[in-house]
């Protein structure tokens, strides 16, 4: 209740962008993990053209977050959100009306570039339209992109027992729904000139060091969540034997998010400076793969070992994750928020990959040599590593200690 009766509490633009990133989340989870299977189980594509569709897609959006983020502070953040639902939409409806290879690559960069172009707007929007109460909003907008991301996996999953075009249409049919309420709905605001050319916007935000640092820094809060989506549920499986424990991991994580999230984070922002959190937030993340790491292998491990990692998985990400979008405006100019954004996850989104790459490789070259703990140790030394430079980044008084940032006008 208190959850709902903090929603009411900010503007109808915040509440509509919360919405905005459920429906986002769900449109987006119940399409893009079957796409593989319907690309080789239906199309009987190889597993190397498949993978250039899907890279394709990623490489389209994680290369273009600093063009969403410069457009949004240039342009106004409300006309880029719009534009990228729009994309969005129109990239899903090719995966549903195209089997050939040149649609499937179009609708792949279409897609791309639309998550590049809203995921910067939105958290940029959000971030000047809160004020003071960031935190809290980034808190809430975690509660709906997680509840999002449980939403449309279950939807996909039921939506393939018709075909996979049921799916892509579906998908496509809500973010049609989202950039036609975003259009009625969502108020303008005045776009404040940043007083530079576009490359000097660039030069100033990538020239802040301080930025750059913490940003990769953050690479273990990344590289983590992921597991989500790949070690914890690979774990899922093993321990159970059934496929469905997979989606049990999902489950665990929603609930927790909607039950603590924002009581969490309203209660330790008036408690120590926002890097004490992020910090821990981390610790806790890498300590929650130690005990399977301790375990790997061994004759009668628990069934509930990989739900208890995700609890406290979970419990880092919740403490950690809304004080880091507080912080990213906080570093440079209220004009380049948008820029802020994108540089991050550009930045962020290339180390995790790494990340990611580690941990699979950890996973295969733990197989291979009776090492099952391998891949659990690597992903505690990701956080605890990040941990450390986070508190070094705090020591060096690098990280800024309070939000000067002022919204502009509408």
């Amino acid at each position: 209740m208190r959850t709902w009766h903090e929603i009411r509490g900010f503007p109808i633009a915040v509440r509509l962008l919360l919405l905005n990133q459920l429906g986002v989340n769900t449109g987006f989870y119940l399409l893009v993990p079957y796409l593989a299977l319907h690309l080789t189980g239906d199309l009987g594509m190889s597993a190397a053209v498949v993978g250039i569709v899907l890279g394709v897609r990623n490489l389209s959006q994680q290369g273009l977050f600093l063009i969403g983020g410069t457009a949004a502070d240039r342009l106004g953040a409300r006309g880029v959100i719009i534009a990228g639902c729009a994309l969005r939409t129109v990239g899903f409806g090719l995966f549903a009306l195209g089997d050939g290879l040149p649609v499937l690559l179009a609708a792949s960069v279409l897609s791309g570039l639309a998550g590049a172009l809203f995921n910067p707007a939105v958290r940029a929007y959000l971030a000047l339209e809160a004020g003071e109460r960031k935190a809290e909003v980034f808190a809430l907008f975690n509660v709906f992109a997680t509840t999002g991301a449980l939403i449309g996996p279950l939807l996909g999953s039921a939506l393939l027992l018709v075909d996979f075009r049921a799916s892509a249409l579906t998908a496509a049919g809500i973010f049609a729904v989202l950039t036609a309420a975003q259009a009625l709905v969502l108020p303008p605001r005045r776009v404040a000139p940043t007083g530079n050319s576009v490359l000097g916007d660039w030069r100033e935000v990538i020239g802040d060091r301080g930025f750059l640092a913490f940003a990769l820094a953050m690479v273990g809060m990344f590289t983590l969540e992921n597991q989500l989506y790949l070690l914890l549920p690979d774990a899922a499986r093993r321990a159970t034997g059934r496929e469905g424990a997979a989606a049990l991991v999902f489950l665990v994580g929603t609930l927790a998010h909607l039950g603590l999230q924002l009581r969490l984070t309203t209660a330790l922002k008036r408690r120590g400076n926002r890097a004490r959190w992020i910090g821990a937030g981390l610790v806790l993340m890498g300590l929650s793969f130690l005990p399977p790491a301790a375990v790997a292998g061994h004759a009668g491990t628990p069934d509930g070992l990989a739900d208890a990692t995700v609890r406290v998985l979970n419990l880092g990400v919740m403490l950690a994750q809304p004080f880091v979008m507080e912080l990213i405006p906080a570093f440079g100019r209220t004009e380049l928020t948008g820029t802020y954004f994108g540089l991050f996850y550009v930045v962020s989104g290339i180390a995790a990959a790494v990340g990611n790459a580690l941990v699979g490789w950890a996973m295969d070259a733990g197989g291979r040599a009776d090492a099952p703990w391998l891949p659990w140790a690597c992903c505690a030394a990701f956080g605890l590593a990040s941990a450390a430079g986070i508190a070094l980044l705090h020591r060096r008084r690098v990280l800024p200690a309070h939000h000067t940032a002022v919204p502009a006008t509408a």
